[in-house]
C-alpha cells in the first residue's frame, strides 16, 4: 500500500534534499539559503537550473542524471507529489538535486541575483483566465530577472496551444532572443538536428505520455531573458484550449482570452 499524504510530509521533514518554505512560513522566517545554494548545499560552483511547477519531480531527477555537472532544483507547492522525486533522488544518491516546496509567486525570495542560470517550465497550468498567474507572463519574467543571470535561459514545454501561443506573443512583443521553437517536439525533424539529443527527448513525465497518447502535440520554446528593458504584456486575443488539464474540460464558456 502506498504512503498517504501525512506520511509523505513526515518523510520530507527528514529529507536533506527538501526545503519547505510555503508563503505562511517564509513571511516570518527569512530563507537563509538565499545566495548560498552553491556553498551550503551543492558544495560546488556548477550552474543552477530550476524546474518551476515540478509536480512529482520526474523531470528534475532525469535532467540531473543526464547532466551531472549542473545543479537542479525542483519547485512546487504540492509536497505529496514532490515526495516521489525527492525520494528517488535520495535513493539514487543524486547530490546535484534539491527540492523547494513553496509558492512560485514568491520565488524571488529564495535566490540571490545571478544565482540561477536556467529555468524549465514543464506543463505549467496555462491560467487562461488570469495573465498574472501564467509562469511565462511578464509579471513572472520580472520576478525571474531578480535572480536569473543576465540573458539566462528559459525553457517552456507544454501541451497547451493557448500558453504556447501567448508565450510566443510575449517573447515577440518584448524582443526577447528566441533560440528555438517548435510546435511538435517529437514530430519535428529539425529537432533531431538541433540542440536536442535523443536522451533529452526521452524524458517524459507521466502526464506528458498521456497527452502524447491522446494525440496532442508537445510544444517547446527556448529563449533568453535579458535584464534590461521594460516588459509589456501582449494585447492579443488567443483561442482558448478546450480542456484545462488531462481529462478535465475547461470551465469558461469563452472562446478567446488575452
Amino acid at each position: 500500500m502506498g504512503k498517504g499524504k501525512l506520511a509523505k510530509f513526515a518523510d520530507m521533514e527528514t529529507y536533506e534534499n527538501v526545503f519547505q518554505y510555503p508563503y505562511s512560513v517564509v513571511e516570518h522566517v527569512p530563507f537563509a539559503m538565499q545566495g548560498h545554494w552553491h556553498d551550503e548545499y551543492f558544495h560546488n560552483q556548477n550552474p543552477i537550473v530550476l524546474e518551476l511547477g515540478c509536480g512529482k519531480g520526474e523531470y528534475t531527477v532525469e535532467l540531473a542524471k543526464l547532466y551531472p555537472d549542473l545543479n537542479f532544483i525542483g519547485v512546487d507547492i504540492k509536497g505529496a507529489r514532490m515526495w516521489t522525486g525527492a525520494t528517488q533522488a535520495l535513493n539514487e544518491g543524486l547530490k546535484n538535486v534539491a527540492f523547494l516546496r513553496t509558492n512560485i509567486e514568491i520565488i524571488e525570495r529564495f535566490f540571490a541575483e545571478d544565482e540561477v542560470q536556467e529555468i524549465w517550465l514543464t506543463f505549467s497550468d496555462p491560467q487562461m483566465k488570469n495573465p498574472r498567474k501564467r509562469l511565462t507572463s511578464t509579471y513572472f519574467m520580472a520576478r525571474y530577472r531578480k535572480f536569473l543571470t543576465d540573458g539566462g535561459i528559459i525553457h517552456l514545454k507544454t501541451d497547451s496551444n493557448f500558453l504556447f501561443t501567448y508565450t510566443t506573443y510575449m517573447v515577440e512583443k518584448n524582443h526577447l532572443p528566441l533560440e528555438f521553437r517548435t510546435e511538435d517536439l517529437y514530430g519535428d525533424n529539425n529537432v533531431q538536428c538541433s540542440m536536442f539529443n535523443v536522451q533529452l527527448l526521452s524524458i517524459q513525465t507521466y502526464y506528458e505520455s498521456m497527452w502524447i497518447a491522446r494525440g496532442l502535440n508537445i510544444k517547446y520554446m527556448k529563449w533568453q531573458l535579458p535584464r534590461e528593458g521594460v516588459l509589456e504584456e501582449p494585447d492579443v486575443e488567443i483561442e482558448l484550449d478546450d480542456y484545462r488539464s488531462y481529462h478535465r474540460s475547461k470551465r469558461s464558456s469563452l472562446d478567446k482570452a488575452k
